[in-house]
């Protein structure tokens, strides 16, 4: 009889320590799902922000800036915008396994409106391509540069290089005392009216 009491004021305390923890354990939520192409869906979200300060970079140039280059060897201020919406076209294309349409906007548009325009119209093109891609479809053989590479590489090196010249037009503005978009304060958030009780 006492062994049996002995055991039970062991494994008493024991078993009160572990049941509700394993209760509480029980009741938690399980781990969310993976998001459906976690891949893709990353690279299309990045894209976005990239496409987001670009547009708001050519809308916050003075048209009277976009021939401005600091120095003679590089590109204009309009150039550069120029330069990326030719390069949506040229990515793009790539992944969406078309041929590039070969627009040379970079040496054929000046004004600003014209730019922002055609700026627009590649990213336009370019959505097709970032919406269609799925993780599936992103390990695909494609040519990249003569190379071998997998679909999803030709929208990962556009983001990288529509970044590359961001970081360009960043310099071109503050030369010219312009915040960049990526620098701005972010909106302050309105105060939402209380509900009345």
């Amino acid at each position: 009889m006492r062994t049996i009491l002995r055991i039970v004021m062991v494994c008493l305390p024991v078993v009160c320590l572990l049941v509700p923890a394993g209760a509480t354990l029980a009741q938690e939520k399980p781990a969310a799902p993976a998001p459906e192409n976690p891949l893709s869906t990353w690279n299309k979200k990045a894209y976005g922000h990239v496409k987001d300060i670009l547009v708001r970079s050519a809308q916050k140039m003075p048209e009277e800036n976009y021939s401005f280059k600091p120095t003679d060897t590089v590109r204009s201020y309009g150039q550069i915008i120029g330069h990326v919406a030719d390069a949506q076209y040229l990515f793009c294309s790539v992944a969406l396994g078309e041929k590039n349409p070969g627009l040379d906007i970079e040496h054929t548009k000046t004004s600003k409106a014209d730019l922002i325009a055609a700026l627009n119209a590649g990213f336009a093109y370019c959505d097709k391509a970032y919406d269609g891609m799925t993780d599936a479809s992103a390990v695909q053989t494609i040519k990249l540069f003569g190379n071998d590479a997998p679909r999803l590489s030709a929208l990962t090196v556009n983001n990288m290089h529509n970044l590359e010249h961001y970081g360009n037009l960043v310099t071109y503005m503050r030369l010219k005392n312009i915040v960049p978009p990526s620098s701005e304060a972010p909106p302050q958030a309105q105060p939402q009216p209380q509900p009345k009780k």
